[in-house]
């Protein structure tokens, strides 16, 4: 058990999240930080007036709380509007970012305009950090995923094994759980990882997929497995699809979930994890989907494993989009 956990952004995501945390009792306390809702300079002041009252942050750690008692769980929670809620936090769990949504008019902001208004959210988000537990290990869930780690990256430049980000421990579940559903078999049977960028680029790795120990080609054919491989790259447009608002939170909320006992109860458990390579496969100076070893140090070790050339291949492909991404946010940092 660790002394404290803060979360920033108590959305959906982050709900999950500090409710899991005191079920689980991962930690002896929750900070739970969120500035909503923002108050509306040109709502009447009678308006304002109530809105500066509310706080999401507050509201949901005041309701987890009171349900303690029937979970028997001494966990403390405590929300904030501003950064003070994750102040002496040990690990910090990132979800803070503003999705991608119709506007009134029905049209979508660019990749571009909302790309510029998360890095503004995270150079707040480092900032919060960085005065209020600047030796904390970072697990980051925003999206654009690879984009947000490389900013708080830059913003902060901590040890590399106390950064990471949790996108391959979610694209891995989705892929272990469509090829269990197709060979009608039980996910706990299933092992597969996905590597490389948080997208339409990220790679399955069918050389690496088993059930039970037995290569996943044993049990699926090619047009299925490649279905499946397709489908796991769109699998967050899939349920965005399905939902009608918001984005997948249960899933991305468990899978950051496993990162952080790995970290918590030093298991020293092999999982998928968006880590800074310094040579590893290749790369140099990214934050790239990769299996590592995750304990109480955080990212203690990455794991390369033996790709077939076509595996290698996506795998460049996959790289590539990340570093264009990246040259992005450098250009678009140096304007803010």
């Amino acid at each position: 058990m660790l002394n404290k956990i803060g979360l920033i952004g108590g959305g959906y995501i982050g709900g999950v999240l500090a409710q899991e945390i005191a079920r689980r009792g991962l930690s002896r306390e929750v900070g739970l930080s969120d500035p909503a809702p923002i108050v509306n300079p040109e709502d009447p002041p009678e308006r304002q007036d109530v809105t500066k009252k509310q706080s999401v942050s507050i509201g949901k750690c005041l309701d987890i709380s009171e349900g303690l008692p029937t979970i028997r769980s001494d966990v403390r929670l405590v929300g904030s509007k501003d950064y003070s809620a994750i102040a002496g936090s040990d690990l910090i769990i990132n979800t803070a970012g503003i999705p991608r949504k119709a506007r009134p008019d029905g049209t979508y902001p660019s990749r571009e305009e909302l790309l510029a208004v998360n890095l503004k959210v995270t150079n707040q988000v480092a900032e919060g950090i960085r005065q209020n537990c600047p030796d904390a290990i970072i697990i980051s869930i925003a999206n654009p995923l690879d984009a947000i780690v490389y900013t708080l990256d830059k913003r902060l430049n901590p040890p590399k094994n106390k950064l990471m980000g949790m996108a391959g421990q979610l694209d891995s579940g989705r892929y272990c759980y469509f090829v269990a559903d197709a060979a009608k078999v039980s996910v706990e049977n299933v092992n597969a990882i996905v590597l490389g960028g948080h997208g339409d680029t990220m790679v399955p790795v069918r050389s690496s997929c088993m059930i039970a120990g037995i290569p996943v080609s044993k049990f699926l054919d090619e047009e299925i497995l490649s279905a499946i491989e397709t489908r796991t790259r769109k699998a967050g447009g899939e349920v965005v699809g399905l939902l009608g608002f918001g984005s997948a939170f249960v899933s991305p909320a468990w899978a950051a979930l496993d990162m952080a006992e790995a970290i918590v109860y030093d298991k020293r458990k092999i999982l998928p994890t968006c880590a800074k390579l310094e040579g590893e496969y290749g790369v140099d100076g990214l934050f790239v989907g990769v299996p590592a070893i995750l304990g109480k140090n955080g990212v203690e070790q990455v794991v390369e494993l033996d790709l077939t050339d076509e595996e290698k291949e996506a795998f460049k492909h996959s790289v590539g989009a990340v570093r264009k991404t990246c040259d992005e946010v450098d250009e678009m940092l140096e304007k803010l």
